[in-house]
């Protein structure tokens, strides 16, 4: 069975290129619905029971925020991954509270959706950047951390 992905955003141009960033991905995954406002996406949230759900944070009659708070609050098993063009210091606080698993900056959708959706449905968080415990690149080569002790050493040398 496909994983099943429900979009809301109130700018067609925006759907489309997620869209469009799905289908090019390769995964088996399938568009169930697209709200154009906060309530459409709560109520389509509810009805359809995608496996995660890509909500813009400014939309009319009720913020993606909102609409977050109102379908975690009443229990669902979606994932929720709010999508903004806003960046700010309160981003990964206010989508915390609403009940999101995690955001992506539209100006990093591209390189960041596909990757963000797939740690949700691996269990995982992704606000704005993968979780802290991810272990980077490097550090899985062998004898990294030999090289680093020496280096660590030779600078007290």
């Amino acid at each position: 069975m496909s994983i099943r992905i429900l979009l809301a955003d109130d700018h067609d141009i925006v759907l489309e290129g997620i869209r469009t960033l799905v289908s090019r991905s390769g995964r088996p995954w399938e568009i169930c619905g697209e709200a154009r406002n906060g309530e459409e996406a709560a109520e389509m949230i509810r009805r359809l029971k995608p496996d995660v759900a890509v909500l813009d944070i400014t939309m009319p009659k009720l913020s993606g925020l909102e609409a977050a708070k109102k379908v975690t609050r009443g229990g669902t098993d979606t994932k929720i991954l709010m999508f903004t063009m806003h960046e700010s210091g309160r981003l990964e606080a206010e989508a915390r509270d609403s009940g999101a698993q995690g955001y992506v900056l539209k100006a990093q959708a591209a390189r960041d959706l596909i990757r963000a959706i797939e740690y949700l449905l691996d269990g995982h968080t992704f606000f704005g950047s993968p979780p802290v415990t991810e272990t980077p690149r490097e550090s899985k080569k062998p004898g990294i951390l030999m090289r680093q002790a020496f280096a660590f050493a030779y600078s007290f040398a």
